[in-house]
């Protein structure tokens, strides 16, 4: 069973910054995608960033330039360097690994950017 924990959400004001770390249990095989998701109340759950197991991300547009993800893996490991947050980057945040094919959530972890 594969188990993801996060941390380091939080309350932060517009213009702040954050960095979320998720930790994979399973670590000796090495996750095909690891990344982040978010849901707003009232919205669907929608991609923030993900890293390939070969290097390639991906962003949304909306964090693009703003948002750095990053992987260890030796650690089975993925962080998010959320910047110049907004309040619409509100949201509970969700770490979410794919093992042979297979996606695996966190329990995610609440940020909330105020004006």
């Amino acid at each position: 069973q594969v188990r993801l924990v996060e941390s380091g959400g939080g309350l932060v004001q517009a213009g702040g910054s954050l960095r979320l770390s998720c930790a994979a249990s399973r670590g000796i095989v090495t996750p095909s995608v690891m990344g982040w998701y978010r849901q707003a109340p009232g919205e669907q759950r929608e991609l923030v960033a993900q890293v390939q197991r070969g290097g390639s991300s991906q962003y949304a547009d909306s964090v693009k330039g703003r948002f750095t993800i990053s992987r260890d893996y030796t650690k089975s490991t993925v962080d998010l360097q959320a910047d110049r947050l907004k309040p619409e980057d509100t949201a509970t945040y969700y770490c979410y690994a794919v093992y042979v094919g297979k996606p695996y959530w966190g329990q995610g972890t609440q940020v909330t950017v105020s004006s």
